[in-house]
């Protein structure tokens, strides 16, 4: 009788300790919505940039990627070391807000850094979290259902079989040395190539790194077919109650003498991880917008598909 209850007391332990790691995982979803302060768009947008100013923030850029919204990118120092320390870190540099309109009413919302750090290889960013939520407020997170912050990781996070993984860079285009591609992307970026705008530019200190942040407003143009844009790309996959505006600008990275930038399959798919693969709303009836965007992102690096990766740029 003594054996049976310590085999009890051994069975109630194993238990215990099984179900302890699952009620523990922590899961994380890819925004936040902050607290919209009262007035119209124009006067919403300009409260807060002066309330991330407020935080030490600084803002690198703002753009409107279609009517009724506004994506506001900006960084500190903390986010500036952590994409530094990082692989392939500068993606993930610049915190993007949001103002976006939603049925005659303003939405504030903004990247959760912890989601994004995690993935990225940057950490749980808890200081640039408590900035933003000291800025902005921090009403709910959504966006998903939840990734569990070590299914989220570099390495580990991919939306399904075959599609790729944080480290399985899109090569841009390649040249002779660093100064030179910079250049080239700033000049394309200034003539609008491949229907892109410039929304930002980061110099990571002490390394040859150089993150730009691309709108898509025109693309190819919209009787071309391929939906390229963000309001072509953001009309089918960003269409619940709460949005997710703040997942734009694209990225691209100049890095020592190569321009790169995250497959579009990686990127959209963990911004938007619930999406489903069919439907109205799916990835299918975004197919063509990974091929889209790479190659509106290649017209920014001076990638000539006849002529192959470039090795002096303008």
């Amino acid at each position: 009788m003594k054996r049976l209850s310590v085999l009890s007391r051994l069975w109630f332990v194993l238990l215990l300790l099984s179900w302890v790691p699952q009620a523990q995982a922590v899961k994380l979803k890819p925004f936040i919505l902050g607290d919209t302060p009262p007035g119209g768009a124009v006067e919403v947008v300009a409260k807060t940039e002066a309330a991330l100013q407020a935080q030490g923030l600084r803002i690198v850029g703002s753009y409107a990627p279609y009517p009724g919204a506004t994506v506001i990118c900006a960084t500190n120092d903390a986010l500036i070391a952590a994409a530094a320390a990082a692989e392939n870190g500068g993606f993930g540099v610049a915190q993007r807000v949001s103002v976006t309109e939603v049925d005659g009413k303003l939405q504030l919302a903004y990247v959760n850094p912890a989601y994004l750090g995690t993935a990225y290889g940057l950490g749980k960013l808890e200081g640039v979290s408590a900035k933003l939520n000291a800025a902005l407020g921090r009403t709910l997170e959504f966006g998903a259902k939840g990734v569990e912050a070590r299914k989220l990781v570099p390495g580990k996070y991919h939306y399904g079989m075959g599609m790729p993984y944080f480290h399985d860079v899109t090569l841009l285009n390649k040249f002779n040395d660093h100064d030179t591609a910079v250049a080239t992307v700033e000049h394309n970026l200034a003539a609008g190539k491949g229907g892109t705008k410039k929304v930002y530019r980061i110099d990571l200190p002490g390394k040859q790194v150089s993150v730009f942040g691309v709108g898509i407003p025109q693309g190819d143009g919209p009787d071309d077919g391929r939906k390229d844009t963000d309001k072509e790309v953001m009309a089918i996959i960003d269409y619940q109650d709460y949005r997710s505006t703040a997942a734009l600008p694209y990225e691209l990275m100049v890095q020592g003498k190569e321009v790169i930038a995250l497959p579009g399959r990686y990127r959209i798919a963990l911004h938007f991880p619930d999406t489903p693969m069919m439907g109205k709303h799916g990835f299918f009836s975004i197919r063509s917008s990974p091929g889209g965007i790479k190659k509106a992102l290649e017209a920014v690096a001076g990638y000539d598909k006849q002529k192959g990766l470039s090795a002096s740029g303008l």
